[in-house]
């Protein structure tokens, strides 16, 4: 196949951009006139945003003042994850951070469950979160190493509506403490590699054979842990549940949108399963649009980043930055462009700017009231 040089080559780009603007400016018209005014590419740094879903572990704010200048602010959240640093070497990060840049940067705390069959475990997690809490934090994280690692003494998994548990959900109930679930996997996760519907997902559990259900027949399926953690929010009817990874429903819209009908206070993050919203729209777009504004009010935007100690700030943003202007463009735009997590191209959804204000800070800011503000 031969190349045309660029040069060679602008004048055809010129006449196509021109004839795109004029078969898009009457849709852009229409669109304003209908109440349905939207952004493009270049409002993306201009716009307030919140990446509500970042693990943060370097305490120098250099990605913090980076990502300032592109409009966004972050929720840095601690896990119990062996792939990352000690939980006290995570909360020490986060408070350094939200210490230096307090207009930039929220934290969840999280706590260990490794233990959580022993007397004093409960009030020493209560301790723990109380201390987080009085330190910044805005939430706690529970992660699926609860249905998915921890075990009895019988030898038999835990699951997330474990009695041990259910005195430590209601006290965050009681205090009004949202408590960001991720629990189970994505549906993917249950299926061979070569049936997962995203490439994100084929690497990830690629990499990680100890989370690839497919692998473990033994373990409990996605029907129970989503069954699972059902019953534990059906059971705390009053907890502000934010269910991280799209509440592993990622697979179909309209399985979320019954779960948010269940349960009207619960709300969900989108990070790390944009991919999946992609593929949905590359079979029914106007259905997963219809969804995202429906449920205007209960998505926020992530990522799901990772920051290792050991990488700087500038090396962070250059992998984010790509990421997020991905997003913007897919939930901005009525363009047609190859995504990272599919094989074939998606075309954006152009969202309202009011659903996309919603889903880029609006919801976050609502749901943590005390967060991304410097003291007084």
């Amino acid at each position: 196949m031969t190349r045309t040089p660029v040069r060679a080559a602008l004048p055809a780009l010129l006449a196509a951009a021109l004839a795109a603007a004029a078969l898009t400016a009457p849709i852009a018209a229409k669109a304003e006139k209908a109440g349905e005014a939207r952004y493009t590419m270049a409002d993306f740094a201009k716009v307030p945003k919140i990446d509500a879903h970042v693990h943060l572990h370097n305490a120098d704010p250099a990605f913090l003042d980076a990502a300032r200048k592109l409009g966004f602010k972050v929720l840095t959240i601690n896990v119990d994850y062996p792939d990352f640093p000690p939980l006290d070497e995570q909360q020490q990060v986060a408070i350094a951070l939200r210490k230096a840049r307090p207009a930039d940067v929220a934290w969840a705390v999280s706590f260990s469950s490794e233990t959580s069959d022993q007397p004093g475990w409960l009030d020493a997690t209560r301790r723990r979160v109380d201390a987080g809490l009085q330190a910044g934090a805005i939430g706690v994280k529970v992660w699926k190493n609860i249905g998915m690692s921890l075990r009895d003494k019988q030898g038999k998994l835990v699951m997330i509506d474990d009695a041990r548990f259910a005195p430590l959900f209601s006290y965050f109930e009681q205090q009004g403490i949202p408590l960001l679930g991720h629990q189970g996997e994505p549906h993917n996760c249950w299926l061979p590699l070569e049936k997962m519907t995203v490439l994100n997902d084929r690497e990830y559990f690629a990499h990680h054979p100890q989370y690839h259900m497919a692998l473990h027949p033994e373990m409990p399926s996605w029907e129970e842990q989503m069954a699972a953690r059902d019953r534990m929010v059906a059971a705390h009817p009053k907890l502000k549940f934010i269910g991280m990874h799209m509440a592993s429903l990622e697979r179909d819209v309209d399985e979320l949108a019954a779960f948010l009908d269940r349960f009207p206070l619960a709300k969900v993050d989108l990070a790390a399963r944009i991919g999946q919203l992609q593929a949905q729209s590359q079979h029914d777009r106007e259905k997963v649009r219809r969804f995202l504004i429906q449920y205007q009010d209960r998505l926020l935007y992530g990522t799901d980043v990772s920051q290792p100690p050991q990488q700087s700030g500038a090396e962070l943003l250059k992998e984010v930055e790509p990421v997020w202007r991905m997003h913007w463009r897919y939930f901005n735009t009525e363009e047609t462009f190859k995504v990272s997590d599919l094989e074939k191209p998606v075309q954006g959804l152009g969202l309202p700017r009011a659903v996309v204000d919603k889903l880029y800070h609006l919801n976050a800011e609502r749901s943590f009231p005390t967060a991304w503000k410097a003291a007084r």
